[in-house]
Formats: C-alpha cells, sequence, structure tokens
C-alpha cells in the first residue's frame, strides 16, 4: 500500500481465493489500469495486456490465459509433486533426527551408567590390589625383621658364651694353681675350639632392597588387570646355574646354545628377566678370535645363549650377571669338526641300491636270504630312516664312521658294500 503504483489495489488473502475465477473480479494490468490481463506472454513468462502487447511485448510470443493455463498448471502440478515427495522425506528424516537424538541420549546415560560402574569397579580393584600390596610389604619387612631377630638372637648367644669362656679361662690362668690348670685344661681347650670352631655370618642375613615397580604387570584382581609389584628377590651371581646337553662341546659352523638360570640369594628362581647378562667366548690358542653369542632374555629368570664357533678348538666361557661369575664360570668349551655323512638317508639298503636284493648296507643290517620286503625288520636294522654309512637315526648327526666302503661315485650313490 505504500508503493504508488500498488496503493489502490484491492488486497485478498489466499486462504480465501482457490483462484482467480473463483475471486469474482478481473485483475487489471498494473501499467495500464483500465485493461484487464487476459494475455500471457511466454517469453517473459507473465500475463499481459492487450497494451502491453502492442508496446513492452510486441515481438513476443503471447496467446489467452485460458489456452495456456493447462499447460502451465500442469507443470506447476508436477513441481508441487515432486515438492511433496521431498517434504515428505524431509519429515521421514526429521523425524529419523528426532528419533536418533532420543537414541544417542538413552545410549549416552547409558554408557555413563557402564562408566561409572567401570570406574567403580577400578577404583575397588586399586584400592584392594594396594591393600595386597601393603599387606605383602607387611609381611615381607616381619619376615626380614624376624630373621634379623633370630641371627641377632644366635649371635649374642654366642658371645655370651664366648665371654663366658673367655671370662673363665682368663680368671683361671691368673687365679689357678698350677694343678687346676692342668686339670681343667682339656675341657677349658675343648670348650674354646668348639666355640672358635662355629660358623657365623659376618654380615646381616638380609639387606633393605625392596623395590616397588609400578610398571610391573600384577595379573587380574576383581576382574581387572592391575600394574605394580613389591621386588624382593635380588639376583646372586653365586647361585645362578647353567644348563646344557652342549655346555662344554660343541661342532665348528653349527649353531647350539645352553640356558642361563637365575636365582635369587635364597637360590629361589627369580621369575623374572631384566638381569645384565654378559657372555664372552674366546679361543685359547688364538687370542684374536671371539665367538659372538646371542642372548635372549625369555623373560621368567632364564636366558638362551647361542653361538656358532668357527674354529675348533679349546674355549674360555665367561657368563656374567652384574659383572660376577655365575656358578660354574669360566669353563672350557671344546669345539670339534663336524664328521659329515658319506653315505645317504634312507630307509633300506634295497631302495637306495638301485632295487639289488643281494645288497649289504654300511650300517651293518643283513637280509638273510636275500630281499624279502622293505627290511624294516631285518637284522641289524635300526627300524627306522637312518644314515647307511653309520647307522646314525637321526638326519641332522654326526657321522661315527663305520665298515670301510668305496668311495667312488657308484659306490657313493648305491651306498652299499657289494
Amino acid at each position: 500500500r505504500r508503493q504508488k503504483k500498488t496503493a489502490s489495489h484491492t488486497l485478498t488473502e489466499l486462504e480465501n481465493v482457490k483462484d482467480c475465477s473463483q475471486a469474482g473480479k478481473p485483475l487489471f494490468c498494473p501499467s495500464h489500469p483500465t485493461e484487464e490481463l487476459r494475455l500471457f506472454c511466454e517469453q517473459c513468462d507473465h500475463p499481459v495486456c492487450r497494451d502491453c502487447v502492442v508496446d513492452r511485448h510486441r515481438q513476443h510470443a503471447y496467446d489467452f490465459t485460458s489456452n495456456v493455463i493447462h499447460r502451465h498448471g500442469d507443470a506447476l502440478r508436477e513441481l508441487l509433486k515432486s515438492t511433496q515427495q521431498h517434504m515428505g522425506a524431509l519429515e521421514g528424516v526429521l523425524s529419523q533426527i528426532d528419533d536418533m537424538g532420543s537414541a544417542i541420549r538413552s545410549r549416552a546415560e547409558a554408557v555413563a551408567t557402564e562408566i561409572c560402574l567401570f570406574a567403580s569397579g577400578y577404583v575397588k580393584a586399586i584400592e584392594k590390589h594396594r591393600d595386597r600390596l601393603l599387606k605383602q610389604l607387611e609381611d615381607l619387612k616381619v619376615q626380614k625383621e624376624n630373621l634379623l631377630h633370630l641371627q641377632k638372637a644366635q649371635l649374642q648367644q654366642l658371645l655370651l658364651d664366648m665371654r663366658t669362656g673367655m671370662e673363665f679361662t682368663e680368671r683361671l690362668l691368673t687365679s689357678g694353681s698350677n694343678l687346676e690348670i692342668l686339670v681343667t685344661k682339656g675341657v677349658v681347650a675343648s670348650r674354646l675350639a668348639k666355640l672358635n670352631s662355629i660358623a657365623y655370618n659376618t654380615h646381616p642375613s638380609v639387606d633393605d632392597r625392596i623395590q616397588f615397580s609400578p610398571q610391573e604387570r600384577a595379573g587380574q584382581c576383581c576382574g581387572y588387570e592391575v600394574f605394580g609389584a613389591i621386588l624382593n628377590k635380588v639376583v646372586d651371581p653365586a647361585r645362578c646355574t647353567l644348563h646344557g646337553e652342549d655346555l662344554h662341546s660343541a661342532h665348528q659352523n653349527r649353531l647350539t646354545g645352553f640356558t642361563l638360570l637365575c636365582n635369587d640369594t635364597m637360590g629361589e628362581r627369580m621369575g623374572r628377566g631384566g638381569e645384565a647378562v654378559q657372555v664372552t667366548i674366546t679361543h685359547n690358542d688364538k687370542k684374536d678370535y671371539a665367538v659372538k653369542p646371542t642372548v635372549c632374555d625369555n623373560g621368567d629368570g632364564t636366558y638362551h645363549i647361542s653361538y656358532s664357533p668357527e674354529e675348533p678348538g679349546l674355549y674360555a666361557v665367561c657368563i656374567y650377571v652384574k659383572g660376577q661369575h655365575v656358578q660354574g664360570s669360566p669353563f672350557t668349551l671344546t669345539v670339534k669338526k663336524f664328521r659329515e655323512h658319506r653315505g645317504v638317508f634312507h630307509c633300506c639298503t634295497f631302495c637306495s641300491s638301485g632295487g639289488q636284493k643281494a645288497a649289504r648296507c654300511a650300517c651293518g643290517g643283513t637280509m638273510p636270504g636275500g630281499y624279502q620286503g622293505c627290511g624294516h625288520g631285518h637284522k641289524g636294522h635300526p627300524g627306522c630312516s637312518h644314515w647307511s654309512c653309520c647307522g646314525q637315526v637321526k638326519e641332522s648327526s654326526e657321522c661315527l664312521g663305520g665298515p670301510a666302503s668305496d668311495t667312488s661315485q657308484r659306490s657313493l650313490l648305491r651306498t652299499v658294500a657289494l
């Protein structure tokens, strides 16, 4: 109403008007107020009057509104239908969003409850683990104190006995007569000798090495994995032991090894790794040659030492834990040349002799009466696959030698002594 061109126009609410025909009043051109809008300009896509067609829309294609209403109305209906579909989809998405928001809030509340329960249980587990650690610490303290008290009582009693014997002997020597000294000499000497022969520890029987390791796994507590352990075991190199079949012997260019078992001061297994283990293997005659060993920490108090010597001879092997020799170190290692097998690893003489039934295996196995089968039951046969040159049943074993055999290529292929 504030515009000059539309100030005199009549306004009607769209809710009260279904279409132009129902309005009951004609629509006039804004540019020509006396002319009714009866035409539609296709190029401008706008209703016009006759004067507009003559004036501004002279070269434009136009038609009566009654002729084009169906076409434009159908296009609007299609757009309306598409819009309605989008509206339905949007309403569905909005409904899903509302449902998802409700689900997220419900899930967040449930997860918050789970977190609180988990944290509460975890706190209880940690508190229980704390109490358990404190009890272990108290028990360990009492144990060490009891050992100290026992050692102290024993040493005090020994000291009292020695002081009594010494005072009696001094009074005897200063106040006793010659006859008294000679009469009691045997008893007094026996007593003093017995006291002097009693062995006692010159150091406290326990130490104050009590440590707490926060990173140490402590297993499960109330269903939760907890960390932190009291470490009171201290490795004692003098109580560490070496184990292995090939501890003092090895073969040239063959990988071998042994195991180091670490124990604490009480002789009990450490049960954990992390110790400083050093191993040196040096040749007795060739001082400039040394074998470089590999130390594998198994994490349970055991360490596997493996090596492969390239030179035969005698070696000096030293194993250190915290810079000190372990029990049995140093020791001598004998490295021998590895005797390769001259024959073949076969199941029976017949199989490796090219089918000769009268063949005789170098391992000593015979077939009385000639070949009668595979031969796994004949006299002298080990009952399994073996080396034809010496009868060893282990394929990776060293040759032990055997009966003299032809070393020609033909004899080597047949691996038999005819």
